[in-house]
């Protein structure tokens, strides 16, 4: 359900030529980097990479930092990333730089798999020579920072339901939400983040069925901060993940005028996956089309690559 898929009759050689060419002439052919780069999988890409580096003994990376500026700069690097080193990547510079990214650590532990995550945490290891664990540890504080730090163990059950242990579980949040000691919270998040998403819908109707309220209604009502934040995001990346990410994209154009950073970060991050998913929530959801506010919002060739990896259809234009 991705947006790119692997460019029939792929040639990695033709490719490295022509990005070697738009890139070493004298004004830097903006339109053919979009047109290879957004038009080519993750796979293929590295491909492109590899036949670059034979060919002119140069790193591709390092050159599109070198020939391009600010958010188009940001777009074309960041697809050159595999997926797990990307995610390590802006978990990184969330943790380390001027100030912590809270809401770019909750998008990317919130809806990682197992598997992604112990991908993502052997690239941080291998890019930062440090240990995501060690870095959300110092970084971050209180029970967000437990929780993010239960998150990253990558521990959760996976395929596993217990409909006997359901009730008892949702009896567990309930109480979490009307107590609120640290205690409490702690089970919270340890049911939360460990238990199978089989387990967790059927927890959620549970939680329901006693307390008449549904499960975000009363994180909403109870906590508050990054940890409200977080929790929320687990549930609904549980639920429908492709939800999750319309509605993250619809604050990021929306709500802070266009925080780049996280609309580059999910297109990126999801075009292989469920983009597609992504923009028909979008669209059920906002009554516009994803492809329609990028448009409005973003310009230049910013605008094209970003518009390149969401893909559009005839009506959204």
């Amino acid at each position: 359900q991705g947006t790119i898929l692997p460019a029939p009759n792929f040639n990695p050689i033709m490719d490295a030529q022509l990005l070697g060419g738009a890139l070493q002439g004298i004004s830097c052919e903006k339109d053919v980097l979009i047109d290879i780069l957004t038009q080519r999988c993750n796979s293929q890409r590295l491909m492109i990479a590899e036949a670059y580096r034979d060919m002119y003994s140069r790193d591709l990376i390092t050159d599109l930092k070198e020939n391009l500026s600010h958010h188009f700069k940001e777009v074309m690097v960041g697809l050159m990333y595999p997926p797990a080193s990307y995610d390590a990547h802006e978990l990184w510079h969330a943790l380390k730089g001027l100030d912590i990214e809270e809401k770019c650590l909750i998008d990317i532990l919130a809806s990682r798999s197992n598997m992604e995550i112990f991908q993502m945490k052997e690239a941080y290891l291998m890019q930062y020579n440090t240990d995501l664990q060690q870095d959300i540890d110092s970084e971050t504080s209180g029970h967000f920072r437990d929780t993010l730090m239960n998150l990253a163990q990558g521990t959760r059950m996976e395929g596993y339901a217990d409909p006997s242990t359901a009730a008892q579980d949702a009896m567990i949040l309930w109480e979490a939400c009307q107590q609120k000691t640290g205690e409490h919270k702690n089970m919270l998040q340890m049911i939360l983040c460990n238990r199978s998403h089989q387990q967790l819908w059927m927890v959620f109707q549970e939680f329901q069925n006693i307390s008449g309220q549904d499960i975000v209604d009363a994180i909403n009502e109870c906590y508050d901060g990054y940890f409200q934040e977080l929790l929320v995001a687990i549930v609904l990346c549980i639920r429908d993940k492709p939800s999750y990410f319309a509605y993250r994209l619809y604050n990021a154009i929306h709500d802070f005028g266009f925080h780049n950073k996280t609309v580059i970060r999910i297109l990126i991050a999801r075009s292989e996956i469920d983009l597609m998913n992504i923009r028909q929530r979008y669209k059920e959801r906002y009554g516009k089309s994803l492809f329609h506010d990028i448009k409005h919002f973003a310009s230049g060739h910013y605008e094209s690559a970003l518009l390149a990896i969401c893909a559009g259809d005839t009506e959204d234009y």
